[in-house]
């Protein structure tokens, strides 16, 4: 452990002691009627906690917890503290859930109530979802599923790319096509004959901007969206979703289920190639290719594995080093004949194939790239070259990748081996940078055909509004813009109650907090107070937030009050489960959100998840598309419960004594310089001064991404709030957003609020 750490571990133990006090006679933090009352803490000074690196013989505090030692696993140990402190309840529901392994309604509720808990923790805000913004684009609907789950959103191998801006008007048709034809497998045609009708020739070009390089081109080691999505044309995988959202073969050309549905036989497609970077054959995929490719994910643990833990049979005794590969339920029967044994019953399985867990790799490629397995694999050893560039790897998929220049583009070129070469539309890719100084670079380069589409910004729709392109009647907005649907894809700002870094891990020199030890101490206790977050979140008015970045006209729409969508599954039967111990019936057609609000409204925490909305797509409800958060009378209460609390264990807090929180941000983007001090102006204003926000200047964004998104540990996470994440399901269940929030390693956002 390095020197940097111990001093950061040193202090946050002398905050662990202070909490342990506030906690000594609380209940669950989660729980909105129980406080967290407690006796007299002592002030414990930084030199205090740096000598006590002994502390494994410390006397237990009133909590029964013993001070952790800093030099063994002291780190898990405080997170399991604060994970347990902040989240009880929540993930009591979690266990229960879990144990549901044949009711799916059943499951689904209770999820539904595991989530409202979380919600009502404040450790995260929902901001918004992906979609619901203003834009522009050349690609039309349906070139690539809109399902939520999985990545096959990001394989572009069939879209319809078109010479000129989609009108408004022809998109619409479009749309009104697809839906007309969803499930035939007869849009593609019908929507060729429409766009070659009314005057626009397909191209076999897509282009795109990005923001950031990729870490890794391994699609196996990563969780990143921002790594797959540049990779995900490398790979095929066994099943994938159309432009209809229809599954349908890909590597597998077909499947079986056992009556017990307990096991799925996968019969794999013949003749596909593996190829290097160059195209050059290298090998034939078999079976084999699933069982490389998921050892190597479990060697990895780079998050992916745990997404099979509970479903696969024998996954965590891999890894916890009590089997070999020969103990899991994945196995290659023959070279085209693969088999996955499961532990319960999972009627959305499938959804889980479509996402880099399930992706096959070669293993003679990646033994010669100095790749290794199990106990042995390394990827740190100077031999070990797979994956570092997109060279070093292995292809099956539509695209090869062909130039990455850092800050600049990565471009691509159709697979001349791939297996459904004859019907890919697309034959070159590229990205192309672009560090959002320039608010109105994607516009331009859209509107000159350098890239395809653009989300409409508020500097944009502006532009769009005022001016006329050559050759129309109406302005660009009135002739080219709309509204893009909603996703699955949900973003957030995270509340760090584990803060350990104060500059970032990579570069001390890089956003660094300007805090006191005083103030890191204060900040510590008050985040780690369910009264003072619940404050936080419920006093931004996140419309006004959203609308730095999309524009006011649309800052609504994308607005989403819960981690999982509202109406991301509904129940198919009545399902009663307790709520806060009364039995509760909800009935056949309930949404998942409806659910969730049911639970926060016996909590008695004010906020609002989910609404009744005839207008709604369902026809029932909604959850996104309005602010159920802001509550300035709400958050006003909640701020003078959490002083009074602090207040009693020697912490004043008032307008002379404000709480600092740090809030990186890029510098470079007018967009989120705006965003972060709209941020600030709503929470000083509305909670009297007693919170301060500090943005927290990041020159560029890797500075910035390195602060938060890029962190593997939780005590990396450089904020006390942050605002660059988002998850998207990978699977069909809620539990995929759900689970990402457990404990000891198994969930992959617990890092970004400090655990783990």
């Amino acid at each position: 452990m390095n020197k940097t750490v111990k001093r950061a571990l040193a202090l946050m133990l002398a905050m662990l002691m202070l909490v342990s006090a506030l906690a000594a006679c609380g209940g669950d933090s989660g729980n909105s009627s129980g406080s967290q009352d407690s006796s007299q803490s002592s002030e414990v000074e930084d030199s205090s906690a740096e000598e006590s690196s002994d502390a494994g013989d410390e006397e237990p505090t009133e909590t029964g917890w013993t001070i952790p030692s800093i030099d063994t696993d002291d780190y898990d140990e405080i997170s399991d503290y604060y994970y347990d402190f902040n989240l009880k309840e929540f993930h009591e529901l979690c266990e229960a859930y879990a144990a549901e392994i044949d009711d799916q309604n059943k499951r689904w509720a209770l999820e539904a109530l595991a989530e409202a808990k979380l919600m009502a923790s404040g450790v995260m805000q929902p901001t918004r979802c992906g979609g619901g913004q203003y834009a522009i684009s050349a690609i039309a609907p349906g070139s690539w599923t809109s399902n939520g789950w999985g990545s096959d959103s990001s394989r572009h191998q069939y879209s319809l790319v078109t010479d000129k801006i989609l009108k408004t008007e022809d998109r619409d048709a479009l749309k009104k096509l697809l839906n007309e034809k969803r499930g035939t497998g007869e849009y593609r045609a019908a929507a060729i004959e429409y766009l070659e009708s009314h005057g626009y020739k397909l191209k076999d070009s897509l282009n795109f901007s990005f923001g950031e390089m990729p870490t890794t081109y391994d699609m196996v080691n990563t969780s990143r969206a921002g790594d797959a999505e540049y990779s995900i044309g490398s790979v095929d995988s066994l099943l994938y979703y159309d432009g209809e959202d229809r599954e349908l073969p890909a590597l597998a050309e077909s499947y079986e289920v056992s009556e017990d549905g307990l096991t799925y036989t996968f019969h794999i497609r013949k003749g596909v190639k593996w190829v290097d970077s160059q195209g050059r054959e290298i090998g034939e995929v078999t079976a084999d290719d699933w069982i490389a490719g998921t050892q190597h994910m479990f060697d990895a643990l780079s998050g992916l594995e745990a997404l099979f833990v509970g479903y696969v049979t024998g996954v965590q005794d891999y890894l916890d080093g009590k089997c070999g590969m020969e103990g899991v339920g994945i196995k290659a029967v023959d070279d085209y004949t693969l088999v996955y044994t499961l532990e319960k019953k999972t009627p959305y399985f499938t959804s889980m194939l479509h996402y880099s867990l399930s992706y096959p790799m070669s293993r003679s490629y990646y033994t010669s790239q100095g790749g290794k397995f199990g106990e042995e694999f390394d990827d740190a050893d100077e031999n070990y070259m797979y994956g570092r560039d997109p060279d070093h790897i292995a292809y099956c998929g539509p695209f090869l990748t062909t130039n990455v220049t850092e800050n600049n583009s990565i471009t691509y070129k159709a697979n001349p081996l791939y297996w459904d070469a004859e019907n890919v539309t697309i034959k070159t890719k590229a990205y192309y940078f672009n560090d959002g100084s320039d608010p109105t670079k994607g516009y331009n380069d859209t509107k000159a055909r350098t890239i395809d589409s653009v989300n409409i910004n508020s500097s944009t729709l502006v532009i769009a509004k005022e001016e006329t392109w050559e050759g129309d009647d109406a302005n660009a907005f009135d002739t080219y813009v709309y509204v893009t649907s909603t996703g699955a894809d949900s973003y957030f700002n995270f509340l760090n109650v584990n803060r350990a870094a104060w500059v970032n891990s990579t570069d001390e020199t890089k956003a660094v907090s300007k805090q006191t030890d005083e103030q890191k101490e204060v900040t510590h206790a008050a985040m780690n107070n369910v009264h003072f977050r619940r404050a936080i979140v419920c006093s931004v008015d996140r419309t006004t937030w959203n609308a730095q970045t999309v524009g006011d006209d649309v800052a609504v729409l994308s607005l989403r009050n819960s981690y999982t969508p509202g109406t991301f599954v509904t129940l198919s039967e009545d399902v009663t489960v307790p709520v806060n111990g009364v039995d509760t019936t909800f009935p056949a057609g309930t949404d998942y959100g409806k659910i969730m609000q049911a639970q926060l409204d016996a909590d008695g925490v004010k906020i609002q998840v989910y609404k009744d909305d005839p207008n709604a797509e369902n026809g029932r409800g909604t959850g996104d598309g309005f602010d159920g958060w802001f509550n300035v009378e709400y958050a006003q209460s909640e701020l003078e419960i959490a002083l009074e609390e602090l207040a009693a264990n020697g912490i004043t807090i008032d307008e002379s004594n404000p709480v600092h929180l740090d809030f990186p941000f890029p510098a470079q983007s007018p967009t989120r310089t705006n965003a972060v001090n709209a941020f600030k102006q709503d929470v000083e204003k509305n909670l009297g001064g007693k919170v301060i926000i500090d943005p927290v200047e990041c020159q560029d964004n890797k500075e910035w991404y390195y602060a938060g998104y890029y962190i593997e540990r939780g005590y990396e996470s450089n904020f006390d709030m942050y605002d660059l994440s988002g998850w998207s399901p990978d699977f069909q269940d809620p539990c995929s957003y759900v689970d990402t929030f457990l404990p000891d390693y198994m969930g992959y956002m617990t890092r970004c609020i400090g655990l783990y």
